[in-house]
């Protein structure tokens, strides 16, 4: 399970460096003037880098130095020591990690609004880059606080049409995740498993559509999913048209992640789970109130 893990972290360290290169195209953040051209000299804002936000996944946490600690980093040492804040829900590091099972997805978007409106670094927006759950609660927080702005956002193995199987649960006892599992697998729409267990908030059960809209407590939300509209989502197209670019990376073979096509919003047909349906064929993105 540890050596899974870590061919996980190193995995996405790999496409963290290259998706640097993407965000910030120039190592030097003032470019050489050109030869025998009048030159004018850049602003304080145009030399001042934008910094960075992550979310860690399930099973992590902020600031471990084999994982996020060393995401931030290369961050921060490829492009001339950009700021990043890792954000850690709760007080410790201990609540961090169990926040990621435990603390449920509404809760957690709060601390983490709260947190970014106070860290003035932000203030002028930021780059997101959000890892596994972490991928669909920073598009939640584009969605639910738009203040200060999310420049770019980018989802590594994200859930966004949320699971339907849990085969995997990096660095629990197996044991563990077992019981999470069979939770999961019989109970995830009731209402104390859904405010228990972080990740039957984004159980999507094909099998019983009509379940995952009338008792998810926060993917049904996010995705506007819900029965009715509710007045709370009335901003949420709106607000993630805002994003310059959304960047989704999935895995191609991805252990965690069931269906791993949900990292590009893709999911299984209703009535079944064999047969996928292609995002630009599903009802996210024909549905005219929700333009990713």
């Amino acid at each position: 399970m540890c050596h899974q893990f870590l061919m996980l972290t190193l995995a996405i360290l790999m496409v963290v460096y290259q998706i640097i290169k993407w965000l910030f195209p120039h190592d030097d953040p003032m470019p050489a003037p050109t030869p025998n051209l009048t030159t004018v000299a850049p602003t304080l804002e145009e030399l001042t880098l934008i910094p960075v936000l992550l979310w860690h996944g399930m099973g992590d946490t902020c600031c471990f130095p084999f994982s996020l600690g060393h995401v931030s980093t290369i961050i921060k040492e490829n492009t001339a020591g950009t700021y990043v804040h890792s954000l850690k829900i709760g007080g410790n590091f201990i609540d961090d990690y169990k926040s990621g099972f435990l603390t449920h997805p509404n809760k957690q978007l709060d601390y983490a609004c709260q947190a970014i409106k106070n860290d003035t670094n932000l203030a002028k927006g930021y780059h997101a880059v959000g890892f596994s759950q972490g991928g669909q609660f920073l598009r939640a927080l584009a969605q639910r606080c738009p203040d200060p702005p999310m420049r770019n956002l980018i989802s590594i193995g994200g859930q966004h049409q949320g699971i339907f199987g849990l085969p995997d649960c990096p660095s629990l006892k197996r044991e563990t995740c077992e019981y999470y599992r069979t939770l999961l697998n019989y109970g995830a729409y009731k209402p104390w498993v859904q405010k228990f267990l972080v990740q039957a908030t984004y159980w999507h059960d094909p099998l019983n559509e009509s379940a995952y809209r009338n008792k998810s407590t926060f993917l049904n939300d996010i995705n506007l999913q819900t029965t009715e509209t509710q007045p709370s989502q009335a901003n949420y197209a709106k607000n993630l048209k805002k994003l310059n670019k959304f960047v989704m990376v999935k895995f191609l073979d991805d252990s965690i992640v069931q269906p791993k096509e949900s990292s590009w919003f893709e999911f299984y047909k209703p009535g079944q789970d064999k047969e996928l349906t292609p995002f630009n064929k599903s009802e996210i993105y024909n549905n005219v109130s929700v333009v990713l």
